[in-house]
C-alpha cells in the first residue's frame, strides 16, 4: 500500500490543460466560475451593508470605518497566496513537482502566523484605530463590536483564502467557485438572522453581521479542504511538509511581499481617505464605505478574470510560451474592459437607486450621486490597469505591481484628495480617483512594455508531443 501511494506521488501527472488549450476558451473556462464566485461574494457584500445600514447610519459608517484594518489582514492573506500559487504554478509549468508541493505546504505556518499577529491586534489596537479616524464614541463602539469578532475569528478566513488558493493554483477554479458561494451564501442568510434576532436568535447587531460572515468562511474552509484533499491530485497535503523552508519561504515572498504591500497601501488609502471626509461630515465616509460596497459587484467579477488569468499566465512562463503568456493578457485586459463599461453605465445612470439599498438619506443621497458618477468616470482604464498589474506578479515581477499601487495610492490618489479638500468642496474630492487612475495607467504601460522586453525575450519552447496529443483529443474536465 504505501510502495503504491510513492509510486502515485512520484509519478509524474497528465499534462495540464493550461499548457495546451486554446487560449480564449481555456481563459473563459478557467475564469468563469471565479467570476461567478466573485459576484456572489460582491452580493453578499453588498448584502452584508445593507442589514447593517437598517440598524443606523452610524453603523454603517463604523463598518465602513473598519474596512481598512480588515483589508491589511485580508492583504497579507491574499499576498500570501499571490505569493505561493504563483510558485505552485510556476513549478508545474516546469514539471518540478517537488517544488509545487513545497510551496503549497509552506503557505500553512505562514497563514498560522499571520493570525496570531491579528489575534494580538484584536485586543491591542481596535479602539486607537477608530479614535485615530475621528469618530464618535457611538461609531467607534460600534466598529470595535464588529472588528474585534472579525480579528479574533479570522483563522477561517486565512484558511479559506489558504485552501482556495492550492485549487486555483492548479486550475481547480470550479471548485473554489463552489466554496466562496457557499461561504457567501450562509453568510447571506444568516445576516439577518444574527442581526435582527430572527428565529429564536440572539439580537447582535453589528456583531451578527461578523459573526454571520466568520460562519461561513469556517464552512467554506471546510468544503476546500475537502476538495483539496479529494480532488486536486497535483498537490498532496502532509504535515510533515508543514514546515517553513526558509528558501521556499523567501521565493513565495519575493512575489507576495509586492502584493502585500500593494493590497496594505489600500488599507493606508482608505484610512487616510476617510480622515479626510469625516473633517466634512461622517456622512461623507458612509458615501465612501457605500461605494466600496457596490463598487465591489463590478470589480469582483475582474478579480475573477485575473485569478483565472495568472496560474495561466505562470503556468506558460514558466513552460517558456511567449506566444500564450501575451495572449492571455490580450484577453484577460479586454474582458475586463467589457465589465468595466457596463459598470460605467450603471453608476452614471442610476446612482440614487443604487444607494437606496443602504437605506440613504436625502443627505446622504444630496452626497452620493454626483460621488457615484464622478468615481466611476475612471473605470474603463482601471480594467486594463488591474490585469496588466496582476500579470507582473505572475511573471515573477511582483516590485511592478508594488510601484503601480504606490504611485496610484500614495503619490497620486491621497495628495489630489488632501489639495481638493482645501477648495472646501465636498465634491471635488472624488475626482482624485480618475486622476489617480490615469497615473497608474501610464504608470501600467511603462512596465508592460519593459517586461515584455526584458522577460519575455525567449522564442516559444517547442510543444511536447503529448501535449499535442492532448489537443487534439481534450478529455480533461474543467
Amino acid at each position: 500500500m504505501a510502495e503504491a501511494v510513492a509510486t502515485k506521488r512520484n509519478e509524474a501527472p497528465a499534462p495540464n490543460r493550461m499548457g495546451i488549450d486554446p487560449i480564449q476558451p481555456l481563459l473563459v473556462k478557467t475564469s468563469l466560475p471565479m467570476v461567478i464566485s466573485m459576484l456572489v461574494q460582491a452580493l453578499y457584500n453588498i448584502v452584508d451593508s445593507l442589514f447593517v445600514a437598517r440598524i443606523e447610519e452610524d453603523a454603517l459608517t463604523a463598518v465602513s470605518l473598519a474596512f481598512s484594518m480588515q483589508n491589511l489582514m485580508i492583504a497579507i492573506a491574499i499576498g500570501t497566496g499571490v505569493g505561493f500559487s504563483a510558485l505552485v504554478s510556476k513549478s508545474l509549468g516546469e514539471r518540478n513537482f517537488e517544488m509545487a508541493n513545497k510551496a503549497a505546504n509552506n503557505a500553512f505556518p505562514l497563514y498560522g502566523i499571520t493570525y496570531l499577529v491579528f489575534l494580538v491586534m484584536a485586543f491591542t489596537l481596535t479602539e486607537p484605530f477608530f479614535k485615530a479616524q475621528h469618530a464618535t464614541d457611538n461609531i467607534t463602539q460600534y466598529g470595535i463590536d464588529y472588528m474585534q469578532t472579525v480579528l479574533v475569528f479570522s483563522f477561517g478566513m486565512l484558511l479559506q483564502i489558504c485552501l482556495e488558493r492550492i485549487l486555483l493554483s492548479t486550475g481547480k477554479t470550479l471548485y473554489s467557485m463552489i466554496t466562496q458561494a457557499t461561504g457567501a451564501i450562509i453568510n447571506c442568510i444568516m445576516d439577518p438572522i444574527l442581526i435582527f434576532g430572527l428565529l429564536g436568535a440572539p439580537k447582535l447587531g453589528v456583531k451578527g453581521a461578523a459573526m454571520a460572515t466568520i460562519f461561513g468562511q469556517i464552512v467554506a474552509a471546510a468544503l476546500a479542504l475537502y476538495f483539496n484533499i479529494h480532488f486536486n491530485k497535483e498537490i498532496h497535503l502532509s504535515f510533515k511538509l508543514m514546515k517553513l523552508d526558509p528558501a521556499v519561504v523567501r521565493r513565495i515572498y519575493a512575489v507576495g511581499v509586492p502584493s502585500i504591500i500593494m493590497a496594505a497601501i489600500g488599507s493606508v488609502m482608505t484610512f487616510g481617505f476617510n480622515r479626510i471626509l469625516m473633517s466634512f461630515t461622517t456622512t461623507a465616509a458612509a458615501v465612501f464605505g457605500a461605494y466600496f460596497k457596490l463598487q465591489s459587484f463590478i470589480f469582483m467579477p475582474i478579480f475573477g478574470i485575473n485569478n483565472g488569468m495568472v496560474p495561466i499566465v505562470a503556468y506558460n512562463y514558466g513552460a517558456r510560451n511567449k506566444h500564450r503568456v501575451l495572449e492571455t493578457i490580450k484577453y484577460a485586459a479586454i474582458y475586463a474592459v467589457a465589465i468595466m463599461l457596463a459598470g460605467l453605465v450603471l453608476f452614471e445612470t442610476i446612482p440614487g437607486p443604487l444607494l437606496k439599498f443602504y437605506d440613504a438619506s436625502p443627505e446622504m443621497l444630496t452626497i452620493g450621486i454626483p460621488a457615484l458618477r464622478i468615481i466611476a468616470t475612471h473605470f474603463l482604464i482601471a480594467g486594463a490597469s488591474i490585469m496588466m498589474s496582476s500579470s507582473f506578479q505572475a511573471l515573477g515581477n511582483g516590485v511592478y505591481s508594488m510601484i503601480v499601487s504606490i504611485m496610484r495610492q500614495l503619490v497620486a490618489l491621497l495628495p489630489a484628495a488632501y489639495l481638493l479638500s482645501l477648495t472646501g468642496n465636498l465634491n471635488n474630492i472624488w475626482w482624485s480617483f480618475p486622476i489617480a487612475e490615469i497615473v497608474s495607467f501610464l504608470v501600467c504601460c511603462f512596465f508592460m512594455r519593459k517586461i515584455i522586453r526584458d522577460k519575455l525575450n525567449f522564442e516559444d519552447a517547442p510543444v511536447i508531443p503529448e501535449a499535442a496529443a492532448k489537443v487534439e483529443t481534450p478529455t480533461e474536465e474543467a
